[in-house]
């Protein structure tokens, strides 16, 4: 299973068998992913970042994940429609996802739209032939706490000892682990998420993940 967060520098990854942890850091995306496949094959690929963008008004998902994280809903922004994307400032791309029924889009959203549109282009091009799925850190940290929202944010030195707790836990000890450049190039909170997500992947693979909202949403560019 294959986990990804963006990072300020490109992509960071951790691969996990259900045992072994290992990472992988690319400039891109693909860079990255290409990275995880060299050292085998890859079931589920779980990305920290929107995929589907709607054509207008909220997804679904976001609003569910918001409602389901209580005092860490701001761990999920809400999506901008696709059109918002093209907006050169947070005002065009404000404006634009107005006049299509959505709210304001918040700083954190103008900020990630380059990371989104990358997701974007390369679920369509790039991973032909690869099982990609959304996932959110936050959701699964909540499960592996009983199913209660984590009380401490994970910048705080709290949060960030609770998550990787939970995570080794879980399995996915990464005390002592060697993670490459993953460690240099991401910020400890991007490895947390990006370590979060290859479980939520394996929960995929084995059928027991829960999607929000069920069935999935669709909209016009194919993706739910």
């Amino acid at each position: 299973m294959l986990g990804l967060d963006g990072c300020r520098s490109g992509w960071a990854g951790l691969v996990w068998d259900g045992t072994a942890v290992g990472g992988v850091f690319g400039t891109t995306i693909d860079v990255a992913v290409s990275a995880a496949l060299a050292e085998g094959p890859i079931d589920v690929i779980g990305v920290d970042m929107p995929i589907g963008l709607p054509d207008s008004g909220q997804r679904r998902a976001d609003l569910l994940a918001r409602a389901a994280l209580g005092p860490r809903r701001s761990s999920v922004f809400v999506t901008a429609t696709r059109a918002a994307l093209a907006g050169r400032t947070r005002g065009e791309a404000d404006a634009l996802n107005r006049a299509r029924g959505g709210q304001g889009v918040t700083a954190q959203a103008f900020h990630l739209g380059p990371k989104i549109a990358e997701v974007d282009a390369w679920v369509r091009d790039g991973a032909v032939g690869l099982r990609v799925v959304e996932v959110h850190p936050e959701l699964s940290f909540a499960e592996l706490a009983g199913g209660e929202p984590l009380a401490d944010a994970k910048r705080t030195w709290a949060g960030a000892s609770r998550r990787r707790a939970l995570l080794r836990a879980a399995g996915l000890d990464l005390d002592g682990v060697d993670l490459g450049p993953v460690r240099r190039e991401a910020a400890a909170d991007d490895v947390v998420d990006a370590a979060a997500a290859p479980r939520s992947a394996l929960r995929v693979a084995r059928g027991t993940a829960v999607s929000r909202p069920g069935p999935p949403q669709r909209f016009s560019d194919g993706w739910s």
